[in-house]
């Protein structure tokens, strides 16, 4: 998790992986062997700094797209210490497809991904029915996906493929995790716009 430039080092919490066809090693991104938890799409990283300083007894992956957004939450992390983070620049679906080994990760987080709101476009939402399967590979029995979005179209369409797997059942997310909010849904709390939440064990 270090850069060399001349001469100099500097850390970074965002990854390389070795291989991009290879399935992710937990051991080699982070220092202590802990149950792992990945968050895809995780903008600023305003939750998931928060969750990871929470729990140190967890790991954490954050997967995030734009480098600019993967810069903030690289130098929230390091400002805090964090040594159960690492980060990964990759679009979300190719890593829960290729790089996640199944049964390997405790909690899935998905939170506010573009929902794709024109009719057209909606196949290129993340969450369908193919995901619910590619979740349930990656879960461990007994993991967890937790799921927010405001936009209620693709709420109702997440919660009717999770519900429409039998791998799954639904449950209610924790308080805990709940009170953990993300700058955006900060934002929309204060214009009024309720967060739509959901949450499905693997069986």
């Amino acid at each position: 998790m270090s850069n060399s430039q001349s001469g100099a080092i500097t850390r970074s919490l965002i990854v390389q992986p070795a291989s991009y066809v290879v399935r992710l090693d937990w051991r080699s991104l982070f220092p202590r062997e802990q149950t792992v938890e990945v968050e895809l799409g995780s903008g600023d990283g305003s939750f998931l700094a928060q969750y990871a300083k929470l729990h140190p007894e967890r790991n954490f992956l954050g997967v995030e797209r734009l480098l600019g957004r993967l810069r903030k939450l690289n130098k929230k992390g390091l400002r805090a210490e964090l040594i159960n983070l690492a980060l990964l620049r990759l679009e979300a679906s190719y890593v829960m497809e290729f790089l996640i080994a199944p049964a390997s990760i405790e909690a899935l987080h998905v939170y506010f991904p573009d929902p794709w709101p024109k009719r057209k476009h909606r196949k290129n939402r993340l969450i369908n029915e193919h995901f619910t399967e590619i979740a349930a590979r990656a879960l461990k029995t007994g993991g967890v996906v937790f799921l927010r979005t405001d936009d209620l179209d693709y709420f109702e369409q997440m919660t009717r493929v999770f519900s429409a797997n039998a791998k799954f059942t639904s449950i209610e997310t924790p308080p805990e995790l709940s009170a953990v909010v993300t700058d955006f849904e900060r934002n929309f709390h204060l214009r009024g716009v309720p967060t739509n939440r959901a949450a499905y064990r693997k069986l």
